[in-house]
């Protein structure tokens, strides 16, 4: 069955860091791009990181840059969010999501996760 978990979500106050998870199941991860998504309420989604199927030059919004960093572990089927200096506009429920033939998640993700709630109080 085709999955992508996310977890590590929660509360934490302006400046703290979250590090969030994907965990793939039911696809060959190796061919996907990994993109993190996030969604706040009354704003459309937009994409806050990917990384390519090789774990190589990541991408980053302006928004996030220098704050957030993300890997992936292809043995474990695993991809990371680090996120530090968090601040009360990165609220959002936040998605993971694979995409395939492309490298920095610029096409339609084909599976996306269910999503992981942060909320960053100031």
């Amino acid at each position: 069955q085709l999955q992508l978990v996310e977890s590590g979500g929660g509360l934490v106050q302006s400046g703290g860091s979250l590090r969030l998870s994907c965990a793939a199941s039911g696809f060959t991860f190796d061919y996907y791009a990994i993109g993190w998504f996030r969604q706040a309420p009354g704003k459309e989604r937009e994409r806050v990181s990917c990384i390519s199927s090789s774990g190589g030059i990541p991408n980053y919004a302006e928004f996030v840059k220098g704050r957030f960093t993300i890997s992936r572990d292809n043995a474990k089927k695993m991809v990371y969010l680090q996120m530090n200096s968090l601040k009360p506009e990165d609220t959002a429920v936040y998605y993971c999501a694979a995409v395939r033939f492309s490298s920095d998640c610029s096409r339609r993700p084909d599976y996306w996760g269910q999503g992981t709630q942060v909320t960053v109080s100031s």
